[in-house]
């Protein structure tokens, strides 16, 4: 039976746990250095998000739900970083500011699209009894109109003490689901939780035991560890095996992983926990929360580095895996974020980016000529794909015929298009200028002189060509063919 996609407008969710500023320096490489035998990266973009808890505020928001972080930072300037990117998302900052440590921080370097090294700055913090007062005391405050509560740990020391049970026992008393990403062998802090996360090696690391491909194993692992910790649900993350979810009735539900091309797996985690738990704060039954993190799994995972989830590409998701057709959005359709970022690690390693517009209304041999035509320009294909709102001021009244979910679904069939991002403007320019494409590809009689397009590609070395028109398809011509 085919479900409809939840809304999450309503979901008001409280992420408690290690935030962590995550930033990111992306070069080429050409040579060695002659002072000691490493690579020299010439640095070419530098970027910071959220990583740990706050990977998962992002997701969360990403979906649509109404979201509160709590946790600690430094008195320092990453903090004050990560308070920005809070404040920027729609994120409400409940961190409390120690200045006796650092903000946990994480500096990747990034060269020809690989990780080359990773600097980490971080003192765990130390519990203490005031301030676990301090923290559940305004914990409690929290919880007011909240419908569901995330406990994100990544034993940097916000979850240690008291913290991690009075919670649990706190939500339990108000009936409101807990959920916890496990990242440590005491578990018995998250005693009478909801529901846990942990992938195959945390759990082969608590019990001891070797699951491997054993399924058989894994699920009495499982219905142990959930009996033993009284929790309601136990969801294994399995990798590219997918996921099995354990719970108080019933046989296990083993969920096959969504077929994707695997990028980078960082902040999986993060997105698998939170579209569950978005999905059970929208009503949907555990089996169907599942699947849903599932779907969003393969998604993220698709992505240079930990990118969070957007409603549209899980929407996008969802709708093809409820259709049962088999071939659509292979993760083409992202958001900006993560298309800057995938759009700089092709560049890095040499292959060159073509970017073309348009509305792409009524799919027709016309538009399949420029797409193909724009391919043949270099290695990768990004789509710009005008929203609803901007084809309705376009094109009219009657315009879209179809909606951008099912634009963005056909489009990403095409083996010519690697990326689809929609944009709201009138026109590109935003976009383009903030993806600096090697190549603007457009139809010649796209208009595309009058728009100064030009003058913004090759301000930072790119080039525009212009494709000649397939004569005889227009899609003002093939909808007036259609209508009496």
């Amino acid at each position: 039976m085919k479900s409809t996609f939840p809304s999450f407008s309503n979901c008001n969710i409280v992420v408690v746990g290690d935030v962590i500023l995550d930033s990111y320096i992306m070069g080429e490489v050409r040579r060695l250095s002659p002072e000691a035998p490493v690579p020299v990266v010439k640095v070419k973009k530098k970027t910071t998000t959220l990583g740990g808890a706050g990977n998962v505020a992002l997701n969360l928001i990403g979906l649509g739900c109404k979201v509160t972080l709590m946790s600690i930072r430094g008195d320092d300037p990453p903090g004050e970083r990560v308070s920005t990117i809070l404040k920027q998302n729609g994120i409400r900052d409940d961190l409390f500011i120690d200045s006796s440590h650092l903000t946990t921080t994480k500096t990747r370097i990034i060269g020809q699209g690989q990780q080359l090294l990773r600097l980490d700055e971080e003192e765990i913090w130390k519990d203490s009894e005031t301030f676990g007062s301090q923290f559940l005391t305004q914990f409690n405050k929290e919880l007011e109109g909240t419908d569901v509560v995330i406990l994100s740990d990544y034993n940097k020391g916000v979850l240690n003490g008291v913290i991690p049970r009075e919670a649990i026992y706190r939500c339990r008393a108000k009936h409101i689901p807990v959920f916890v990403d496990p990242k440590r062998k005491k578990w018995e802090r998250y005693q009478k939780a909801t529901c846990i996360t942990p992938n195959i090696s945390e759990i082969e690391e608590i019990t001891g035991s070797t699951i491997e491909n054993d399924e058989d194993v894994l699920v009495e692992v499982a219905r142990s560890l959930r009996k033993r910790y009284e929790f309601d649900w136990l969801l294994a993350t399995r990798g590219p095996k997918g996921m099995c979810l354990v719970g108080p009735d019933g046989p296990p539900l083993f969920i096959k992983a969504a077929a994707r091309e695997v990028y980078d797996v960082s902040g999986a985690g993060d997105t698998v926990i939170a579209t569950l738990a978005a999905g059970i704060a929208a009503g949907l039954p555990f089996p169907k929360a599942a699947e849903l993190s599932n779907l969003a799994a393969g998604i993220v995972v698709g992505k240079l580095g930990a990118q969070p989830i957007s409603l549209a590409e899980l929407d996008a998701a969802w709708r093809i895996n409820e259709s049962g057709i088999i071939g659509l959005n292979k993760g083409k359709i992202t958001t900006l974020d993560a298309a800057q970022l995938q759009v700089k690690a092709w560049q890095a390693v040499g292959e060159k980016v073509i970017f073309t517009h348009g509305c792409f209304d009524l799919l027709h041999p016309g538009h399949i000529y420029i797409l193909n035509q724009a391919k043949e320009l270099g290695d990768r294909l990004v789509v710009g794909l005008n929203s609803d709102a901007t084809a309705k001021r376009l094109k009219g009244p009657n315009r879209p015929i179809l909606p951008e979910k099912d634009r963005a679904n056909i489009l990403s069939a095409l083996d010519s298009v690697d990326l689809i991002v929609f944009f709201q403007e009138e026109t590109p320019l935003s976009l383009i200028k903030a993806l600096e494409p090697d190549i603007l590809a457009k139809e010649a009689s796209g208009g595309i002189e009058e728009l100064d397009y030009r003058v913004i590609v090759e301000s930072y070395g790119g080039k525009v060509c212009l494709i000649p028109s397939l004569e005889g398809y227009r899609t003002n011509k093939i909808i007036r063919n259609i209508l009496p």
